[in-house]
């Protein structure tokens, strides 16, 4: 039954792949067969990543993108598949934003938000759709969050994004899922990553605090996330297309 996790002769592209559960999900994609490209603003860790890959014997591509510009996201695609002959896995992990009052965002750092954690998913999704529709089989994976199902005033823009990334996933399913793409998106809750770490320190809150608000009372870690993402990546969810898992630690005391 493992075998069914197996992505050995596949290829992936990994949004955000330089650190956190880009990262993570990267590196466990190389573990089961993938070959990887690795997207990301930064050249540095995306080459740590592209190394770490290559030390376990699987091939890898970095390709320092602006996920938020269209033009750059259709470029990744092609380096991709220019690299490697084809495009089996897309994990749109890029995102992220600050936490302010609604009345403090300014309107050019709205729709930087909305560029960065939805605009992305659209354009890379319909870019990866071409050579993944023409071959008949693909697998798109989208990291949404928490905040796409809460009401988070802090957070309104982003949270705003990641609820639309979750519709967004299920229209593309809709869409490609009789033509071989599937679409699934993960949810996640609050994980042990630098934007998370960064932010808190920013906002002076305890990461304890955060940590106690599910029902396992800790942080997750980047590797619990990158598990739900090599599930819909391979055929281990080949019945699987349009869905949203949350994986947030289980509901806390308030029941969320």
């Amino acid at each position: 039954m493992s075998d069914r996790f197996r992505l050995d002769t596949r290829v992936a592209v990994v949004t955000g792949g330089g650190t956190g559960i880009g990262r993570a999900s990267a590196l466990l994609l190389a573990a089961y067969g993938a070959d990887v490209v690795l997207a990301g603003r930064r050249p540095g860790p995306l080459g740590e990543t592209a190394e770490e890959i290559e030390a376990l014997g699987r091939r890898a591509l970095a390709v320092p993108t602006d996920v938020s510009c269209a033009k750059e996201c259709r470029e990744l695609i092609d380096a991709a598949t220019t690299a490697f002959g084809r495009l089996d896995v897309l994990v749109n992990c890029a995102g992220g934003g600050p936490t302010k009052s609604p009345l403090k965002w300014t309107d050019d750092e709205w729709d930087d938000i909305l560029a960065l954690n939805l605009g992305s998913v659209f354009h890379l999704s319909r870019a990866a759709a071409g050579p993944m529709l023409a071959q008949g089989s693909g697998s798109i994976v989208n990291i949404s969050s928490g905040a796409s199902l809460l009401a988070m005033p802090q957070a309104a823009p982003y949270g705003a994004a990641k609820a639309a990334v979750n519709n967004l996933t299920g229209s593309l399913a809709a869409a490609w899922t009789r033509k071989g793409v599937r679409v699934n998106c993960v949810a996640v809750g609050a994980v042990r990553a630098a934007t998370l770490v960064d932010e808190a320190e920013r906002q002076g809150v305890d990461l304890g605090t955060i940590a106690a608000t599910n029902g396992s009372g800790r942080l997750g870690e980047p590797d619990e996330i990158a598990h739900a993402v090599l599930f819909f990546a391979s055929d281990a969810s080949g019945f699987c297309s349009g869905q949203t898992l949350y994986v947030h630690g289980g509901p806390g005391l308030a029941g969320v």
